[in-house]
């Protein structure tokens, strides 16, 4: 490559404009300076994205010739560290050597800030929106009716987001509920309580896990039901990828947690490993007794997505109940075989998860940064999506 210098700063792109170009199908190319161990727990990805890892501690002093040979010479190169400032060095040795070039602003910790909003089409007499953070596949919902709402599985560093967002409906947030206790994000229904007006809510068979909140909660159990406006979310109590897994229904939309997601299962090894194949057992249970029994146009809203799910053409993440039970094989099998194939081949546990599951039973208390620090990565809380759809 020719070399060319300049007094101008490197280009720099934003992770929601960089975000934006892969919604769109370009074609984007990154090269990745953090570490092969934080390269391999998370990065970014997509069909149109290519990649290349190379640490940045290898390119202090300029661009190797290997790295040379993976680099295009006739497209922008993405460049990303972990917080901004090392990529941005990187870019310019780059840029030095002629190449078309930019960072990534605040790196992937700016990637985990992204968070989007879409109101689903689903046919109930609420408004239900589903919010969607990329960098980990966490989904959370706002339920809204008759000026009041109810926000189920919100994160903690988004708080701030479900509260303005009832805002803007004109409606009181009422409830903060958990489906279960998360053991790949730190929960917000505490902030989101202690902010207004709402009441924190976790399934009754949750808080026997040893909750130790500071604040007061409510407890709900299978078979009741918590009125927002003029709908009424019913409780369901679906345990196997926890003891205290709960779905919640608004009308025909199924806000499963972790129990059911539109690519895949629960895995059942999160709350005790030794303990996993009777786990399996009880999913099982009750996906067969409680979710499968539903109508086929109920509308499976999960609290995950993975690499392996397809969003709908809105960029959300729901399915048909009828249309999983077709593509997913793990629906259809018996029970010997269900739980042999969840138990075989269970991915990776969450990154800090013993530290996530302690802070949302609220026995640590780490601050703001620190939380948001814990739950970097991918979430990993489905079992294995090999051959679980057709």
């Amino acid at each position: 490559m020719s070399e060319a210098t300049t007094d101008e700063p490197v280009a720099a792109t934003t992770p929601e404009e960089l975000k934006d170009r892969i919604d769109a199908g370009e074609d984007v190319f990154i090269l990745d300076a953090r570490s092969e161990g934080d390269f391999e727990e998370w990065h970014i990805d997509g069909e149109t994205v290519s990649i290349v890892n190379y640490p940045y501690f290898e390119l202090l002093d300029g661009i190797p010739e290997d790295l040379h040979d993976d680099l295009p010479n006739d497209q922008r190169i993405t460049v990303l560290c972990a917080k901004g400032g090392s990529s941005e060095l990187v870019a310019e040795h780059l840029e030095d050597d002629g190449y078309d070039v930019e960072h990534l602003e605040r790196g992937m910790k700016g990637w985990a800030r992204i968070y989007e909003y879409t109101e689903l089409d689903v046919d109930v007499d609420a408004t239900i929106a589903q919010y969607r953070r990329p960098s980990s596949g966490c989904l959370a919902y706002l339920v809204v009716s008759d000026g009041e709402a109810a926000v189920i599985d919100p994160l903690r560093a988004f708080s701030q987001e479900y509260i303005q967002d009832a805002r803007v409906f004109g409606a009181d947030l009422k409830y903060a509920i958990d489906t279960h206790v998360h053991a790949d994000h730190i929960s917000g229904i505490r902030d989101v309580a202690t902010a207004t007006d709402a009441k924190a809510v976790l399934p009754k068979p949750a808080v026997d896990r040893g909750v130790e909140y500071d604040q007061p909660y409510e407890t709900v159990r299978d078979g009741d039901s918590l009125t927002v406006g003029d709908v009424e979310i019913g409780v369901v109590h679906t345990p196997g990828h926890t003891s205290g897994m709960t779905a919640y229904h608004v009308g025909d939309v199924l806000f499963t947690g972790d129990g059911l997601f539109t690519e895949s299962v629960a895995r059942p090894d999160l709350e005790d490993p030794e303990a996993a194949k009777n786990a399996a057992k009880i999913l099982y249970e009750s996906l067969n007794e409680k979710v499968l029994p539903l109508s086929d146009d109920t509308a499976i809203a999960p609290a995950h997505f993975s690499d392996a799910a397809t969003p709908n053409d809105d960029g959300t993440y729901t399915a048909e109940l009828g249309d999983l039970t077709e593509r997913m094989d793990a629906l259809t099998m018996d029970e010997d075989e269900f739980v042999d194939f969840i138990v075989a081949d269970m991915p990776p546990r969450p990154a800090n998860y013993e530290d996530i599951i302690a802070t949302n039973l609220g026995q640590q208390d780490p601050d703001d940064e620190e939380a948001f620090e814990l739950e970097l990565g991918p979430n990993n809380c489905a079992a294995s999506e090999e051959a679980l759809t057709n």
